[in-house]
């Protein structure tokens, strides 16, 4: 048995190292180590609850807004605050901008640069995928920086400015947004369906999204392979047996995306077991954080959120990583868009998952369709803003009590956990989903969802960042800062 440690990994946020276990060209184990340690929620102890929105913000520079939402309900809850209609619709749009900039970044930025590697040469597709996505001169990867860079102005009209944005609050969000207004961002949200329907769809998004099956979905690719990046990527799934790299842990998370004022979600929650086929009502209380493999003080035992404790120990021992190790009663879960789609029902991920589980092909999957999803629905939520009517109401002073702020960030299910006393923050915690995705092995010793995933996974001679490894490691899109906040 040889031992390879891979990273720090490029095109990812923050840092990231995997050691790795090799026999026989298979990796037999894998351990997954968060470097960096930042300490937000020490940061956080002894402010002015209302000042969390100043300060989770700049956690991250790439899913900021997700901490700001997350942040907003766990506020929210704390004072009893419900949004009017309009703040619901703005706060969705808002969100939703970022977490589909994610997506398009992920795909053609950070997840298809590995398929022009020199490793792919001999594939009939790897001349197409160099011209298309290398890195800085793919003339598709350049169109998306492009497309993503216009997307974004949609948030200097309605939050002011990205990343860090401030328009968020436990009421609702503090812009209002006049008539004129809402037609020059509904003529955004077009253009931006435009780029995907013509490049990476090359189909109109209510087709993509309506596809219900595996059989229907590989009888379209097959009327044209090479048409609209997409297709592009299915010829790849077939040719490089992505449907059967990195199985995740068979269990997903979602706390349901986008709440309306009626009370539901535009993407409803749950627990998916794919093995039984059975989503399950989330128990919230049933979260708990096992600190007995990170950098810090346990206290021997596993602790849920609002009684967690963040405290450096960084000699502790047959410790390997700063992130703590979530589980949900016990168990494993993997988090994402692919645990959003499962979650509310969308036949084809939930047919796909069913024939492969949760591997690079469907979580890759998943995400595409969800922007194919959520793209008309934002459209719809500009629509439904009602002039003259409010979108936030202010908020009280925070004294004393708790709050929980559960929101989906791109790369799947956000928590913050507050509790006050006299006016202060007494403690602040936060799981982020590559806090769940990239977890550390527990006290049980059973390692987390991207540790599972990575054994098995192929290891070709004289390879030192394997492949197979990054197209796991990148399937579940990690951001390490968030993870180690």
């Amino acid at each position: 048995m040889t031992r390879l440690l891979v990273g720090p990994f490029n095109r990812v946020e923050g840092d990231l190292e995997v050691t790795l276990d090799i026999a026989d060209g298979r990796v037999t184990s894998a351990r997954v180590n968060a470097p960096m340690y930042r300490g937000f929620e020490q940061i956080l102890r002894g402010k002015n609850p209302h000042d969390a929105l100043v300060y989770v913000p700049r956690i991250c520079g790439i899913c900021s807004v997700s901490q700001s939402v997350a942040s907003a309900r766990a506020l929210a809850d704390l004072g009893g605050l419900e949004m009017p209609p309009n703040g619901q619709h703005a706060t969705n749009v808002i969100l939703a901008t970022e977490n589909l900039a994610d997506h398009l970044t992920h795909f053609y930025l950070f997840f298809m640069p590995d398929f022009t590697r020199p490793v792919y040469a001999s594939r009939a597709w790897h001349a197409e995928a160099e011209r298309r996505f290398a890195p800085q001169t793919g003339e598709q990867t350049r169109a998306a920086i492009a497309a993503r860079q216009r997307w974004f102005t949609l948030l200097g009209t309605l939050a002011g400015k990205w990343p860090h944005t401030q328009s968020i609050e436990p009421g609702g969000s503090t812009r209002p947004i006049e008539a004129a207004e809402r037609v020059r961002l509904l003529s955004r949200v077009r253009e931006f369906r435009a780029f995907l329907e013509r490049q990476l769809f090359a189909a109109p998004l209510e087709k993509v999204s309506s596809i219900a099956s595996e059989a229907e979905l590989w009888a379209w690719h097959a009327q044209d392979p090479w048409r609209g990046d997409f297709r592009l990527f299915l010829s790849m799934v077939k040719d490089a047996a992505l449907e059967r790299l990195g199985p995740g842990p068979g269990r997903y998370l979602s706390y349901g995306a986008y709440p309306q004022p009626d009370g539901g979600f535009e993407l409803g929650g749950g627990v998916w077991h794919a093995q039984r086929a059975v989503l399950s009502r989330l128990d919230e209380a049933a979260i708990r954080e096992d600190a007995t493999h990170a950098w810090l003080a346990d206290s021997a035992a596993p602790r849920h959120p609002l009684d967690g404790l963040t405290l450096p120990d960084a000699d502790k021992p047959d410790a390997y990583t700063w992130n703590k190790a979530p589980r949900l009663a016990g168990e494993v879960v993997e988090t994402g868009a692919i645990a959003r789609q499962l979650a509310s029902a969308q036949p084809l991920v939930r047919d796909a998952v069913a024939r492969h589980g949760g591997t690079v092909y469907t979580r890759v999957l998943a995400r595409l369709i969800e922007l194919a999803r959520v793209v008309p629905m934002m459209e719809r939520w500009l629509q439904q803003l009602q002039s003259g009517e409010s979108y936030c109401v202010p908020s009280p002073h925070f004294t004393e009590g708790v709050g929980v702020g559960l929101s989906e960030a791109a790369r799947g299910s956000l928590g913050h956990w507050i509790v006050a006393i006299r006016g202060q923050i007494a403690n602040y915690q936060i799981v982020a989903p590559t806090t769940w995705n990239f977890s550390p092995r527990d006290a049980a010793g059973t390692p987390g969802a991207l540790e599972q995933a990575l054994e098995g996974a192929p290891v070709q001679e004289g390879e030192l960042t394997p492949v197979a490894v990054q197209h796991i490691v990148r399937s579940f899109d990690p951001c390490m800062v968030c993870t180690v906040h």
